[in-house]
C-alpha cells in the first residue's frame, strides 16, 4: 500500500491527514476517524489493512488546531500526568461540532482525489462517536458507518449522537468493550432505542472480555483474537455497503 501525506483545507485551517491505497483505481473511500492518542504508525497499519481491499483510506489528524503535539504512546501516555492533562486537553478542545465541520473538508479531499461516491466511517474510542455523527451530517454521502470501544454514543450531551439517529441513512456497526465505563450498559439501550426508533439499519455487538482500546496494535489492552472479529465485522460492513 502507498501512502501520501496530504494538507486539508478546513474552516479552521489545515489537516495533516494520511491517504493509503493501492496502485489499482480505489472502489471506495473510507474515513478513519483516530483515537485520543494521534495518527501514528498503528493507525497507519489499520488503514494500510482496509486499503488492501481496494479502498482509498483517509486518515486525518482531528487535533490539527493544536498541532504539534505528542507523539503519544499508547501503552503509557495516560500513566504520566503530564501527558495525561495534554490528551485530556485535546480531546476537551476538539469538539463533536469542530469534526462534523471537518468532515465536509475531508468528503472535498476525497472528491479531489477522484474518489467521489458513496463513503464509508470508522472510529476507535473518541473516533468512534464522531464517525456516527459524520453519518447524520452526510447522509447523502456515508453510507456505512462504525464504531469501536468508542465513548458517549449516548450521553447526556447535547452532541451525542443518539440524538441525531434520525438524520443516519447509513448502516451502523458499534462494537463494544465487555465492560466500559465511557460506554457503560444504559447508554448501550438508550443508543439501541434510538436508532431502532429512526429504524436505522444497526448492530450493536458486545465482545465480551475485551478491555476498552482492543482493536489498536499498540494499545495495553490489545487482544489479537478480538482485533480479527473486529476486522471480520468492519470488513464485511463495508464489502456489503461500499462494494
Amino acid at each position: 500500500m502507498a501512502k501520501r501525506d496530504i494538507q486539508i483545507k478546513t474552516s479552521d485551517g489545515l489537516a495533516k491527514a494520511g491517504l493509503f491505497r493501492s496502485a489499482a483505481p480505489a472502489k471506495a473511500a473510507i474515513i478513519l476517524y483516530m483515537d485520543a492518542f494521534g495518527p501514528r504508525p498503528a493507525l497507519d497499519q489499520m488503514a494500510e489493512r482496509l486499503a488492501g481491499d481496494n479502498y482509498a483510506v483517509l486518515v486525518p489528524d482531528l487535533f490539527y488546531r493544536n498541532a504539534p503535539y505528542g507523539p503519544f504512546e499508547a501503552k503509557t501516555a495516560f500513566s504520566d500526568e503530564k501527558r495525561k492533562a495534554v490528551i485530556t486537553g485535546l480531546l476537551s478542545g476538539t469538539t463533536q461540532d469542530m469534526t462534523i465541520r471537518d468532515s465536509g473538508a475531508f468528503l472535498d479531499a476525497l472528491d479531489a482525489e477522484g474518489v467521489a461516491g458513496p463513503v464509508g466511517a470508522v472510529g476507535y474510542c473518541m473516533g468512534g462517536a464522531r464517525a456516527l455523527n459524520a453519518a447524520a451530517a452526510y447522509p447523502d454521502r456515508i453510507v456505512a458507518a462504525a464504531s469501536f470501544h468508542g465513548g458517549n454514543l449516548a450521553s447526556d450531551a447535547a452532541d451525542s449522537p443518539h440524538r441525531k439517529a434520525a438524520s443516519i441513512k447509513a448502516r451502523v456497526y458499534v462494537g463494544t468493550a465487555g465492560v466500559d465505563r465511557s460506554f457503560p450498559p444504559e447508554q448501550s439501550a438508550r443508543l439501541a432505542e434510538a436508532l431502532r426508533t429512526a429504524e436505522v439499519d444497526h448492530v450493536i455487538e458486545n465482545y465480551a472480555g475485551m478491555a476498552h482500546g482492543w482493536c489498536a496494535p499498540d494499545h495495553s489492552a490489545f487482544d489479537a483474537t478480538g482485533a480479527e472479529r473486529h476486522w471480520k465485522r468492519l470488513t464485511t460492513l463495508f464489502a456489503e455497503t461500499l462494494g
